[in-house]
């Protein structure tokens, strides 16, 4: 893996520096205006960012929740990750991962769970390949039309 690369938390005054890659993420259907008012209201609930820079410039992303239920304890959920395209297929992920396995063990998590669209089968496979097995069903219901 070439040095450069450099994974850490983004800062919480710094986390609108994400929104360039989820407005990708997104297929540049939600637009950015939504997307800030999203992350506004997210940053206050616990929402935590690990970013990946080559040398300043932003290149990959994993939101992350912290959670407990009943079913599963205490776990990390990670959310709106995204490797920009022409840093995609360099292990950069991979690195990724193992930084937010390692936080997760470090704070007394029990396990980590994912949401995987349908349709993203390439997502699908790469959350396989970090362990990730399907348990159930994610569903969604909308009360207003974007």
């Amino acid at each position: 893996m070439e040095t450069q690369f450099n994974i850490q938390w983004i800062p919480t005054n710094d986390l609108k520096r994400i929104l360039p890659l989820a407005y990708t993420l997104n297929n540049e259907k939600i637009p950015m205006e939504v997307l800030e008012d999203r992350l506004s209201e997210m940053i206050p609930m616990g929402y935590q960012c690990i970013g990946v820079y080559d040398n300043e410039k932003l290149i990959g992303i994993c939101g992350v929740w912290v959670l407990n239920k009943l079913y599963s304890g205490k776990h990390v959920e990670p959310d709106n990750v995204i490797i920009s395209p022409d840093y995609q297929n360099r292990g950069i992920g991979k690195l990724m991962m193992q930084f937010l396995d390692n936080y997760a063990k470090e704070i007394g998590c029990e396990g980590a769970e994912v949401n995987c669209y349908v349709k993203n089968t390439r997502g699908k496979k790469f959350w396989e390949n970090h362990g990730y097995e399907p348990l159930g069903h994610h569903m969604i219901k909308k009360y207003t039309d974007e």
